[in-house]
């Protein structure tokens, strides 16, 4: 099965991945026994769902038993622009550069599609299955495991080539193919990732807990967020790309080939005030075709406020004070957090400052 699974990758990298590598859907033993600790430290906040598909998550050969093979896909989203400026502007937004522009899951799946049709037309009768993101699949140590790279201290998976800015995409085959080395760990003494974390989410090296994670606290979690971490969050309303940022990898990883991906330069940052006004038809109209779409105006709302009240500018309180009467709890509890930490700062009585982080050296 050499021969196809030689043409196999050259059909990927036409298709605009950057790296493909295959494994045994047995490859991961491993990842039941660290899942279950996660799952039992609670570490996974309120992503139940985690939970519900254990089974499944914890075993490629449980997801699907028929599958014989693993082909992984990574595809390229390194920005263009400095992730930690748009933290210097307090009036704005700070949004994760994988969600600058159009929706990933769509881009990657469309051509990993394409992909497993080839492969369908080269062996008859062989079945395959199709995943990004949203399958109860363990994308990162199936990659390691395919060769594509290793998962850092900060748990997402770096390569020598691409740095730690790319996505992930899985097709599981019938189809027996070749499988490829997996990747040794380079993070060596390295601990940047982990140093840099706004919230010290992370435990221990490879260890991360999703209650502190402010990529967690911005875009899974549905509640108020614990009042103690609400300053931590600085001004970012989607995402965190500070421990991918900082990593020194990153100087081999060439700028993503998708321009969908990135909504040019500089990036994509709204204004605070034009965000929490946002109703549920603006909402929508305003992300239409990104990520953030699938959050809800509620959560980006939540958000904004409480970078308002990071911002440290009074003015910005004019914009969240109707929001105390919003009729979602949560969007009114963070207005009026918002406008009682902009009224302690005027008077001089903040609690803490701002931690609106840029680059550390």
């Amino acid at each position: 099965m050499k021969p196809i699974a030689d043409d196999l990758k050259r059909k990927a990298r036409a298709e605009g991945f950057d790296a493909v590598g295959i494994c045994s859907p047995a490859s991961i033993p491993n990842a039941r026994s660290r899942l279950a600790e996660f799952l039992k430290l609670k570490r996974h906040g309120t992503m139940n769902w985690m939970e519900r598909r254990f089974e499944w998550r914890s075993s490629p050969s449980s997801l699907w038993p028929e599958a014989r093979s693993v082909v992984m896909v990574a595809q390229s989203y390194a920005p263009k622009f400095d992730p930690f400026e748009i933290l210097k502007q307090p009036d704005k937004g700070a949004i994760s550069a994988y969600a600058q522009n159009r929706d990933y899951h769509d881009l990657v799946k469309k051509r990993l599609k394409r992909v497993g049709r080839w492969l369908l037309d080269q062996a008859e009768g062989a079945e395959i299955k199709v995943f990004v993101d949203t399958a109860p699949v363990m994308e990162k140590p199936l990659a390691a495991a395919a060769g594509i790279g290793w998962q850092g201290k900060h748990t997402n998976l770096l390569s020598r080539r691409l740095g730690n800015w790319f996505f992930l995409g899985a097709i599981f085959t019938t189809i027996e193919l070749p499988f490829d080395e997996s990747e040794r760990d380079r993070c060596g003494s390295c601990r940047r990732c982990l140093d840099i974390c706004p919230t010290n989410a992370f435990p221990a090296p490879y260890q991360l807990d999703a209650r502190r994670c402010i990529s967690y606290l911005t875009i899974e979690h549905k509640g108020m967020v614990e009042e103690s971490l609400r300053p931590l969050l600085g001004n970012r309303i989607y995402g965190c790309d500070d421990c991918l940022a900082i990593c020194p990898w990153n100087k081999f990883a060439a700028a993503a080939r998708e321009c969908r991906y990135h909504a040019g330069r500089p990036p994509n940052a709204p204004e605070l005030a034009e965000i929490v006004r946002l109703d549920e038809a603006g909402f929508r109209n305003k992300f239409r075709g990104s990520p953030i779409k699938r959050t809800g105006r509620s959560r980006i709302v939540r958000n904004a406020l409480y970078a308002i009240a990071n911002s440290g500018i009074r003015e910005l309180a004019s914009a969240a004070s109707p929001l105390r009467a919003d009729p979602d709890p949560v969007v009114s509890d963070a207005a009026r957090w918002a406008i009682a930490r902009l009224d302690d700062r005027k008077r001089g009585t903040a609690s803490g400052r701002s931690e609106i982080r840029g680059r550390r050296d």
